[in-house]
């Protein structure tokens, strides 16, 4: 009965914190306003886009003429003046147009040519060829980026690059098959860029990629490519809505097993380096948004980087998750071998997955616990499998820098009170985890410091500050030679070092020998805080300056605000 009352606090606590979205689209029709200084030649640009705005639905093809004849008006002013604005301000709205007709009139010029009639007689509208089959357009929605507005707790600021193109956003319009082997999204949401030439009457389509390619080519000029790198974002949160998992996969973990894995966000690129980021408990990869959405705003953080992030069931104990991760390491070595050293970087329980990947515990930690080794325990073949691959471990070779944010490395006090425990018995133990369970019982050796096993502990059990794994985790080093970087909030109280974030303490979070430490005014979700976000670009831009023997001097790091 005394439960009742901590139980509806809990579900209050869970039913308002699903009331904001972390990301909400709405499309809407786009009216063309040109600036008032303009050439004849692209006033006859707009003239042509005028007549497009005025058609009636029913003539999709005279629109798409319309449009296409204002593209190629204003890319004719280009070649003669590539400097002109409003030349380039036409083509890029009239093509962004051109999409829009496509996508509501179904018309499909992808799969074969698609004559389009207009007032000089008319154009046959193709693509450039694609040498993957995975990258034909006809297997994509595209939505021009410009007809969205878009809003939520993750996505305040727009992330654009002014320059020439249509940015869209590709939704494929069916899942991938090959999902789970290839690292990528069950459906993909992407940040396209489209450039339209002309050869007479033929136009083709060709995509660019704005996170592989910073320039383009057009009309023997070079410009800026367009891009918005905050719509695709979005239009995948409104749609898959990541928020509704995010407590089933703590409270539920083995309903959601297949979720465990990493993810690539673009495609994979030997010469960049990969950044993988890691949520915490009752989270997902969603809560990076606003940190990733910045980041591509940088040229050079696009130049050098690709982001992906490790998905996990946060019910899960995190030792038993860093071990899915490792074996996730390996599967990625295989398909994608990594050329340069990987930076991960955690946030809370993510921070505590990504500090085993940088500590060496051999098999001190299963020592500690059962006196002697794996072959001498008399286990079942799976629970001395599972216990091995999650209590004995090594650095990953991989990984070249780590950065923790609001990182519990010494535990937090909330999972050892009340609210602690509640939720530890919210959670439900997986089979192949209650089995282990009763295996131990059987074990002689095993040393719990006169702890009774009762169960396998959950991931709120490891961030208690008495857990034995935790204890033995934070008497080894990380591995020399790896710099670690710390990021936490104070709250804005200024009171380090008695500080916290209101989860996490100070002393649990700070690491001697730290490459650096920062405190922000933040509370647990530091990780979306201005400050820290800059400091991870400059935590990034300093990786690829030591990784690159050609640049000049280290990035200064960011003042205060």
């Amino acid at each position: 009965m005394k439960t009742t009352p901590l139980l509806a606090l809990l579900g209050a606590a869970i039913l308002f914190s699903g009331c904001a979205q972390y990301a909400t689209v709405r499309e809407r029709r786009c009216v063309f306003h040109p600036s008032l200084s303009r050439s004849t030649a692209t006033a006859n640009a707009d003239t042509c886009i005028a007549r497009g705005e005025k058609r009636p639905v029913g003539e999709p093809l005279q629109a798409l003429g319309d449009y296409l004849s204002a593209a190629q008006i204003a890319a004719q002013r280009l070649a003669k003046d590539p400097r002109d604005a409003s030349a380039r301000e036409a083509y890029n709205f009239a093509l962004s147009r051109v999409f829009t007709i496509i996508k509501k009139s179904k018309l499909d010029p992808w799969n074969q040519p698609l004559a389009v009639p207009s007032e000089n007689g008319g154009f046959i509208l193709t693509h450039a060829p694609f040498k993957e089959k995975v990258r034909n357009p006809a297997l994509y929605d595209f939505t021009p980026a410009d007809q969205f507005d878009i809003n939520g707790t993750y996505v305040k600021e727009r992330t654009v690059k002014k320059g020439l193109g249509a940015p869209l956003v590709a939704v494929g319009k069916e899942l991938r098959a090959d999902a789970e082997q290839t690292f990528t999204l069950d459906r993909t949401y992407y940040g396209i860029t489209a450039i339209a030439r002309f050869e007479g009457k033929r136009v083709e389509i060709k995509f660019e990629d704005p996170l592989a390619a910073e320039m383009t080519t057009f009309e023997d000029h070079t410009y800026p490519l367009a891009a918005d790198f905050t719509v695709p974002l979005a239009v995948m949160l409104a749609q898959e809505n990541p928020k509704r998992l995010e407590l089933a996969r703590a409270l539920r973990p083995e309903a959601y097993a297949k979720t465990a894995h990493i993810v690539r966000l673009q495609p994979y690129d030997p010469n960049k380096t990969v950044v993988i980021f890691v949520h915490g408990l009752i989270d997902s990869p969603a809560t990076w948004t606003p940190m990733l959405n910045n980041l591509r705003g940088d040229a050079e953080i696009r130049r050098n980087f690709q982001f992906w992030f490790y998905s996990y069931p946060s019910g899960y104990p995190y030792p038993y998750s860093a071990s899915i991760m490792r074996q996730q390491l390996d599967a990625i070595e295989k398909r994608y071998p990594l050329r340069k050293p990987i930076v991960v970087i955690g946030h809370s329980m993510g921070s505590l997955v990504t500090r085993l990947m940088v500590t060496d515990a051999g098999d001190q930690i299963w020592m500690q616990l059962f006196h002697s080794p794996p072959d001498a325990v008399p286990l079942r073949q799976h629970t001395k499998k599972l216990l091995e691959d999650s209590l004995i471990f090594n650095h990953r070779p991989e990984v070249g820098r780590v950065v923790f944010i609001s990182a519990p490395h010494r535990g937090s006090a909330m999972a050892s009170n009340w609210f602690g425990r509640l939720a530890s018995s919210l959670i439900h133990t997986p089979s192949t985890l209650l089995r282990v369970a009763d295996d131990l019982k059987n074990v002689a050796t095993l040393n719990l410091g006169g702890v009774k096993m009762n169960h396998i502990p959950n991931s709120v059990d490891t961030l208690s500050p008495k857990n034995r794994f935790v204890v033995a985790v934070n008497q080894l080093p990380i591995t020399p030679g790896i710099p670690y970087h710390s990021i936490m909030g104070d709250r804005g109280r200024g009171d380090t070092p008695n500080s916290s974030d209101g989860v996490v303490p100070y002393w649990s979070s700070h690491m001697d020998g730290a490459a650096s430490e920062l405190i922000v005014p933040s509370s647990h979700p530091a990780h979306q805080n201005p400050q820290a976000i800059a400091d991870v670009k400059h935590i990034l831009l300093l990786h690829a300056h030591v990784s690159d023997a050609g640049s000049t001097k280290p990035p200064k790091r960011p003042k205060k605000s």
